[in-house]
């Protein structure tokens, strides 16, 4: 407790576990559903193209935040029209596009920051992330973002559950599963870019996966799995801001660190106990969003 209140005593941290909480929260259930969806690439996708957004706004004189959102947000809408065939919502064609632009977006940031001349230690907090430097206007704006994030997400919750699941079962009750999964990407850019600023660009990617596969190990009810995905992430990024004030690393490698240790628990609990509870999620799931529909289609037809 003592070593809390000497960390809580500088406004800086104080900020930095506000940012925390907030980032920890929105990954962790945007991740959850990314896992469902089978959409982990478009995730490591969108967290390599918020490098380049922030070195770019740094190289134009502007605030990092506006790069990372404007990134993120702009290649969730590519990514939301390339051609869609397979389970995971994109065919080989597709990925393959979206792989060749993450390239070349990645290679436009290091040229960027060329470009600017700057200190490596910038480079290494792009990448990496930092804890350091959080105002008090970053943690507004990403609660607003959260908030903003998580309330559509809770208007459309319900046929997007069915959609991931069931994309058939959902399109043939009426729902539209491809604007639906359009209007998800737009949020995981949003998280992506939240949580940039806290992990860095490269190491986002444990933040949104991590937590959220290792609470469908765990437990195949749904509700209880978000709720789960959601308190390992405030766990793990609490657990790196302590670590990461007490020594020189980058936060990003102890979230990375903790959330990866917690999930080899987990499956080697899976492993030990025989389970198979990551397939009955999405059985289970289905059958929660059917419940749903039991009553008419007019409560997911009303999210159009």
């Amino acid at each position: 407790m003592s070593g809390l209140a000497e960390i809580w005593a500088y406004p800086f941290m104080v900020n930095a576990f506000r940012a925390g909480t907030v980032v920890a929260v929105l990954a962790a259930v945007m991740g959850w559903f990314m896992v469902l969806r089978r959409q982990s690439f478009a995730g490591h996708s969108l967290a390599m193209v918020s490098f380049p957004g922030a070195a770019g706004a740094t190289l134009l004189g502007i605030s990092a935040t506006f790069g990372y959102f404007a990134f993120c947000v702009g290649a969730a809408l590519v990514i939301a029209v390339l051609p869609r065939s397979g389970q995971d919502g994109q065919d080989g064609q597709g990925a393959a596009l979206t792989g060749t632009v993450q390239a070349f977006l990645l290679a436009c940031g290091y040229l960027f920051v060329a470009l600017y001349k700057g200190f490596l230690g910038g480079v290494n907090s792009l990448l990496f992330g930092s804890f350091l430097g959080i105002t008090g206007a970053q943690v507004v704006t990403l609660a607003v973002v959260a908030v903003v994030g998580l309330g559509v997400l809770a208007l459309i919750g319900r046929p997007l559950l069915f959609a991931s699941v069931d994309p058939d079962a959902a399109a043939g009750r009426g729902v539209p599963v491809r604007a639906l999964s359009a209007a998800f990407l737009v949020l995981l850019g949003l998280a992506t870019a939240g949580a940039s600023q806290i992990t860095g660009s490269l190491l986002v990617f444990a933040l949104l996966v991590l937590p959220a596969a290792t609470a469908q190990q765990l437990t195949a009810r749904p509700v209880l799995s978000l709720t789960v995905s959601v308190l390992l992430a405030l766990v793990v990024t609490w657990g790196g801001l302590v670590a990461a004030y007490y020594s020189p690393y980058p936060i990003g490698f102890f979230v990375t660190t903790f959330a990866f240790a917690v999930h080899v628990a987990a499956r080697l609990v899976r492993t030990v106990g025989g389970a198979r509870p990551a397939r009955t999620v999405r059985l289970r799931g289905a059958r929660l969003a059917r419940t749903m529909t039991v009553r008419g289609t007019r409560t997911v037809r009303g999210t159009r």
